[in-house]
């Protein structure tokens, strides 16, 4: 059949309007949040259309006509970007972890591993893993300078050869081609405590190489290791090696530890804003909890005793002549932490787990020194250390433009029924405490500090904010119930005040139950997705 001109355009009109109708259809819209984009901007009265794994309107969706498949209500909510966890230890490797639930139920939609300088080379890999196997949240890794001086030199307590040094070179340079962001250390941890700074410089010299890298730090001394390096000293080096290098720096959690130090936050920070106004770019993750998490080795021996590794140790643990040194060095170490009852164990040992040192010593009829020893004997051990932080310090650090926020905890699973709390309640006790109870900062700030500001630290530009065109990492919550229930005593509990949370795009928590949508992509350097090994 012939069609005359008439026809003809008027189903042309017709098809036309269809195509735009379709075109109009989200997947998703959130209708009448309260907005906050990760600006530090306040927040605004908006709908927001998702489309795929896309932000694909903001504004009022009834006067443009936006139309969805699936349609929220989320008045009276709060509606953000998903939170950046800038220093993480989530196990998503590990089959309790994979979700990474008790990340979700804070709204974290993206976590850094391989922090502490323990980041592996083989970056591509892990990515392939996590591509293949599915993850909760977004994650990218770091290569670490301690996984690559372990590598190459073991726990040798001595600067390494040119050839080692070459060695190490090539361990960070495959961990940047593969898509790590930067380098990591642990200066305060075996065997990068071993290391002079030049040395780390030298490996940040590869990671520099690379356009955005950055070096993120566990710096050499917060305030409590032994023998003394110095707080500032400490924060004035890992400056240095970036400023030196021409890499980014960012301080993992950043406070300083120990009584000796409490109030002192602001010296630390000054140093940081120093370095910040002579062009180096510089910052700072934090978490709002007063106690550590580490292991018993490093809190309670010194470095030259596990020299040469484990078989070295318990070889001077029965040196005679050398064992009264340990014993006084382990107590000074102790003293300095506030002593043995504030080591509690995390350990998943049933006869460890939630006893502190000074109880099993006393069970084991032992001082605190010889039940260390004893543990380690049978190998390392996972323990806080309460009261180490200062509130004051921490609420010093919240109000920082720069300070960013993070967990540094981990979700260890059923096998230890006390753990560190921070993994459950990090950012939910910093919006709770220090936003809602004490009104210390405003809600915009302490969203751009969970959000915008790791972002554009990152080097991201198209996560981290609510704009058109984003990816749709988003969290909602409702504020009059948001709540950090994880405890010391009870650690194993979800954030409450979570509504939604999308990762992705993908409901990852919808009307506060996690759906067990593995929605989270890895990611490689400058936010690029890793779409799998060729």
């Amino acid at each position: 059949m012939k069609l005359n001109l008439k026809t003809a355009l008027i189903l042309c009109v017709l098809s036309a309007a269809c195509m735009r109708e379709e075109a109009a259809v989200s997947d998703l819209l959130l209708i009448g949040g309260q907005v906050i984009d990760g600006s530090g901007s306040e927040p605004v009265l908006a709908d927001l259309a998702v489309a795929g794994e896309r932000i694909s309107f903001l504004g009022d969706a009834a006067s443009a006509g936006i139309q969805a498949r699936d349609t929220v209500q989320v008045e009276d909510l709060v509606v953000t970007p998903g939170f950046i966890d800038m220093h993480s230890h989530a196990e998503l490797d590990a089959d309790h972890g994979r979700d990474a639930r008790a990340f979700l139920y804070q709204g974290i939609t993206t976590v850094a591993l391989g922090v502490d300088g323990g980041g592996g080379s083989d970056v591509a890999s892990r990515l392939e893993g996590w591509l293949q196997e599915g993850i909760g949240v977004n994650a990218f890794l770091f290569v670490g300078h301690n996984a690559a001086r372990r590598s190459v030199i073991g726990m040798e307590d001595r600067s390494p050869t040119n050839e080692e040094l070459i060695e190490m070179r090539s361990f960070v340079r495959k961990g940047m081609e593969e898509g790590a962001y930067g380098l990591s250390s642990g200066l305060f941890y075996l065997p990068g405590n071993y290391a002079e700074t030049e040395e780390v410089i030298e490996l940040n010299h590869v990671a520099a190489a690379y356009p955005g890298a950055i070096y993120d730090t566990h710096d050499r001394d917060l305030g409590a290791a032994y023998p003394s390096f110095g707080y500032l000293n400490s924060i004035a080096e890992g400056i240095r090696i970036g400023e030196e290098a021409g890499t980014k720096v960012i301080f993992s959690h950043f406070n300083a530890q120990g009584a000796h130090n409490y109030g002192r936050a602001p010296e630390g920070a000054a140093l940081i804003q120093e370095a910040r106004e002579r062009g180096v770019d510089v910052a700072g993750a934090h978490h709002s909890y007063t106690a550590t998490q580490s292991n018993l080795r490093s809190y309670t021996i010194p470095g030259w005793v596990v020299a040469g590794g484990d078989t070295a140790m318990v070889r001077r643990f029965n040196d005679p002549d050398t064992l009264p040194i340990i014993d006084l060095q382990t107590r000074e170490m102790l003293e300095i932490r506030g002593g043995a009852g504030n080591i509690l164990f995390v350990d998943q040992r049933p006869d460890l787990n939630g006893k502190t040192l000074m109880q099993v010593a006393d069970e084991r009829r032992l001082s605190a020194p010889e039940a260390a020893r004893e543990i380690l004997r049978a190998g390392n051990a996972g323990v806080m250390n309460l009261r180490l932080y200062d509130d004051e310090n921490t609420r010093h650090l919240a109000q920082i433009d720069w300070m960013m926020t993070c967990t540094d905890g981990r979700d260890p699973g059923p096998t230890r029924p006390i753990t560190h709390p921070r993994a459950f309640g990090s950012f939910t006790k910093k919006l709770k405490e220090l936003v809602i109870d004490d009104g210390l900062i405003s809600l915009p700030f302490a969203i751009r500090s969970m959000t915008g500001l790791a972002a554009d630290f990152l080097g991201w530009t198209d996560r981290g904010y609510l704009r058109e065109g984003m990816v749709a990492d988003i969290t909602v919550l409702d504020l009059s119930e948001v709540q950090d229930m994880a405890t010391y005593e009870a650690p194993h509990q979800y954030s409450e005040g979570t509504v939604h949370v999308l990762v992705n795009g993908v409901f990852s928590i919808r009307d506060g139950e996690v759906t067990v949508e593995l929605a989270g992509k890895p990611l490689m350097r400058a936010g690029q997705v890793f779409d799998g090994l060729d």
